[in-house]
């Protein structure tokens, strides 16, 4: 508290810095504001689409080129028409078999039984991978034809609600899984999502985490790699018990799912649930509402399955509240009407009594004449009053006297104003602008200020981190540390890492308070990181964690 109350007093006077604070709400607002530009995501996909339809026509329907640019399709309707990427797939899958290359007929028909299972349709899922000859999968597909075997069979096993068949579909998934972390590199994203995913079933949440935190690393923001990965860690937190992080990552993952043009929304829909059970009807309504839809564009039943019950509830309860809603409008519009009447009642009365005023005016007339007469009455009283003012007189002289000191000061005031009118305009007569420019904008007091402001930041800064030249000077290389000169607190490359360790990371800010450039900063904070004892990237990171 103590440590607050010092900033605050430090940044009184200064202009108000904002920086990012990536808190629920924030997120929250920028998930309405990517669902109101969803369009625009959507047209820019379907501009590729196009764009690769019109490459498509334009080679020969059974040709490697053509099961390519398939390929290619496949992948932008993966996510999002259902329909439209079973159908490029199927199309690849003739292509390749007209072509006789089996390895490219193995290749979609894997492709077609993984959408298949991801998308509810299990038994077809498991007809298509029956339908590839084991001996004919070269070893660059057998990874994939584990995966599709995994993942149909975990699949049926999590949603089926026969508890026997239940385990005999987990066994078949993890005998396959057995099979896949034989093959795959301790390094690869199949590999890690896999351990994760074992690691959050077996309740290890710190070393599930540990693994998801190297893909969030390795996964761009606005893709639907950041968007899995991001819906993972939603579940770590989720079992975790932590709904703040849990929603706080369903809203990542559903932000990139609308940026990348994705349908299908697991993560929207699951967010929409938690709104919905903290009290949010309004989001809750609208983020289902809009998930919805997006579910029966892309057109999977398993989607459809999961969130219709989902949907139902809250579009129940949500209708609840606009009737409640709806009655409560009765109510004021009952209300209203009340008020209305008394408002006319009202006016009734005040119309009443401006007839009762105008009665009152004639009374007034009278009145006057009366007073007129009281007037001849007053005028000999004026007489005995002349008596008063002369012993009233001593006292205005009194005041007369107290008046003159006034003026005198006012009169002291002016002079100085004339005298320091008439030296300028002596200044300006005898041509001496430069000497009157001079002691018109002189810095010296603004200088002095800035000295002070900075010694006084310096002062405090110091005071909430007294060793923070010394461990700054610890993250530099031996050669490379900063002395300060005698009396000095800070210097100018300290203060900009001082801001740094106080949150105030943009360098036009800084710039600001400064008073330097803004390329000034950049130049100072990379002269800096080059200096750093380790790596320069971890740098203003290990710099913000100084105690």
């Amino acid at each position: 508290m103590k440590n607050k109350c010092l900033l605050l007093l430090l940044f009184a006077s200064f202009p108000i810095f904002s920086w990012a604070d990536e808190t629920l709400d924030s997120l929250l607002h920028v998930l309405d504001q990517a669902i109101l530009a969803h369009d625009t995501y959507v047209v820019q996909r379907e501009s590729r689409i196009r764009h690769l339809k019109e490459l498509a026509g334009d080679v020969a329907p059974n040709s490697i080129e053509r099961y390519n640019l398939n390929n290619q399709i496949y992948k932008e309707y993966k996510a999002f028409i259902c329909d439209s990427a079973i159908y490029y797939l199927n199309e690849n899958v003739r292509i390749a078999g007209n072509l006789g290359d089996t390895d490219r007929e193995i290749e979609s028909k894997l492709q077609l039984s993984l959408l298949l299972s991801s998308t509810g349709m299990y038994t077809e899922s498991i007809d298509v991978l029956k339908s590839v000859d084991r001996q004919k999968v070269t070893s660059h597909l057998i990874l994939d034809y584990y995966t599709c075997f995994d993942h149909v069979y975990g699949e049926m096993g999590f949603y089926t609600q026969d508890q026997t068949l239940s385990a005999y579909y987990r066994e078949i998934s993890s005998a396959y899984k057995d099979s896949l972390y034989a093959i795959l590199s301790p390094q690869s994203e199949e590999f890690m999502v896999m351990r994760e995913t074992l690691f959050r079933d077996r309740h290890k949440y710190d070393e599930a985490l540990e693994i998801n935190d190297r893909r969030l690393m390795a996964a761009e923001p606005d893709t639907p790699q950041y968007a899995l990965v991001t819906y993972h860690r939603s579940l770590i937190y989720k079992y975790l018990g932590d709904k703040i992080r849990e929603k706080q990552n369903l809203c990542l993952s559903a932000i990139s799912d609308i940026r990348s043009a994705i349908k299908d929304h697991a993560s929207l829909w699951m967010l929409a649930q938690l709104l919905y059970e903290n009290g949010d009807m309004e989001r809750a309504y609208q983020y289902m509402r809009f998930s919805w839809n997006a579910t029966k564009f892309y057109n999977a039943r398993l989607r459809s399955w999961q969130s219709a019950d989902v949907l139902s509830l809250i579009d129940k309860t949500y209708q609840a509240m606009i009737e409640k809603q709806n009655d409560r409008l009765q109510q004021y519009l009952v209300l209203i009407t009340a008020l209305l009447v008394l408002l006319i009642g009202a006016l009734g009365y005040i119309y009443r009594q401006m007839k009762k005023l105008a009665v009152a005016r004639n009374h007034l007339q009278t009145a006057n004449h009366q007073l007129n007469q009281l007037n001849e009455e007053l005028q000999q009283m004026n007489a005995c009053l002349t008596s008063t003012n002369a012993e009233l007189s001593e006292s205005n002289q009194i005041k007369e006297e107290y008046i003159a000191r006034f003026i005198k000061l006012c009169s002291t005031y002016i002079n100085r104003l004339d005298a320091y009118r008439r030296m300028v305009n002596k200044k300006v007569s005898a041509g001496q602008i430069a000497e009157l420019l001079k002691i018109t904008r002189s810095q010296d007091a603004l200088d002095e200020e800035l000295e002070e402001l900075y010694a006084n930041f310096d002062t405090a800064f110091l005071h909430l981190f007294p060793d923070f030249v010394k461990k700054f000077n610890a993250l530099l290389q031996d050669n490379e540390q900063i002395i300060l000169k005698k009396d000095e607190l800070l210097n100018t490359e300290l203060r900009i890492f001082a801001l740094i360790r106080l949150g105030i990371e943009d360098s036009s800010q800084i710039a600001e308070f400064l008073r330097y450039s803004v390329n000034t900063i950049y130049n100072y904070r990379a002269k800096v990181k080059n200096k750093a004892r380790g790596s320069r990237e971890d740098f203003e990171d290990l710099v913000r964690k100084i105690r």
